[in-house]
């Protein structure tokens, strides 16, 4: 029945669409890309259709790629969990959540020990990336908790917290913000919606722009460090209050100024709809309710 399919070929398809590009379906795949090219086209030859428009800038699917690719990664994914479930127990009770470094690492981590005492039967793999992932189009993702400037309809979303920013420091180093110059970490934030998040938009609401023309600067491109460097006394941090919250509590950071502080998006959890209703997810997501509650935001 299936001895004339080209398995290999569709694979080799379901990973560049995923992935969005032959290269990198090549090192995923251990080949190289010629022959992810050459297996693509041993599929549009068979199929009749063409899957991918190329050109001197990469390779985008077409309407009847798109549709191929949705089938065969939902069969493909299948496959997979299926054969999963012959190896452990512990393949169908575990979770993947993708959600950034920052929010892993600041808030989710910490608490996920509550999480395992609560529920010792599910586990919970961490997808850490900034860029946010298509749920949509990969279904190796179960949840996501992300800031959004406006909801997705096509997506089912359980809100958490609300974001804004202020300005944060260590104990010791709150009193020195009043000098002539400042320590500031800078940290370029991008943030859905158009939200402006920047020293200079902070300085202008608290009408110390004088400031910027004196301070020295310690540069960062991932929130995790630059709220290390600020528990550390490396100077001030303009930050986000889910992500300082525990620093706050613990005495390590302290807010200075709290009167000022910039709007900021919403973090939500989301999913595909459905799926919501699987057990693992709806303990989770039970869990992040919970936990939400209990965290003291400024």
């Amino acid at each position: 029945m299936f001895s004339n399919l080209p398995l290999t070929a569709v694979r080799t398809f379901e990973a560049a669409a995923r992935l969005g590009s032959f290269k990198s379906a090549a090192e995923e795949l251990s080949v190289t890309p010629a022959a992810i090219s050459h297996q693509v086209k041993t599929l549009e030859a068979w199929l009749g259709a063409m899957l991918f428009e190329r050109s001197g800038q990469g390779v985008v699917l077409t309407p009847d790629g798109e549709r191929l690719y949705r089938q065969t990664h939902g069969a493909l994914l299948e496959i997979s969990r299926s054969l999963a479930s012959f190896c452990t127990d512990v393949a169908s009770q575990t979770l993947t959540l993708s959600t950034t470094p920052g929010l892993a690492a600041a808030w989710l981590i910490p608490r996920l020990g509550g999480f395992y005492r609560a529920y010792p039967q599910f586990n919970v793999r961490v997808d850490t990336r900034n860029e946010q992932v298509d749920l949509l189009r990969d279904s190796s993702i179960d949840l996501a908790i992300r800031t959004v400037s406006r909801d997705d309809p096509k997506l089912f979303r359980q809100h958490l917290m609300n974001e804004h920013f202020g300005v944060y420091a260590a104990p010791a180093r709150v009193a020195s913000l009043d000098g002539a110059s400042v320590e500031l970490i800078d940290l370029r934030w991008q943030m859905p919606g158009g939200y402006a998040i920047s020293w200079s938009t902070w300085c202008a609401a608290a009408g110390c722009e004088s400031w910027l023309e004196t301070a020295r600067l310690h540069e960062f491109d991932d929130e995790h460090y630059a709220l290390s460097a600020a528990v550390a006394g490396h100077g001030a941090v303009l930050a986000s209050n889910v992500l300082v919250a525990d620093s706050v509590k613990r005495g390590e950071l302290v807010a200075y100024r709290p009167e000022i502080s910039l709007p900021g998006p919403r973090y939500m959890a989301v999913c595909v709809p459905g799926r919501e209703r699987q057990a693992p997810l709806k303990a989770f997501l039970m869990w992040l309710g919970e936990e939400v509650a209990n965290t003291p935001l400024l």
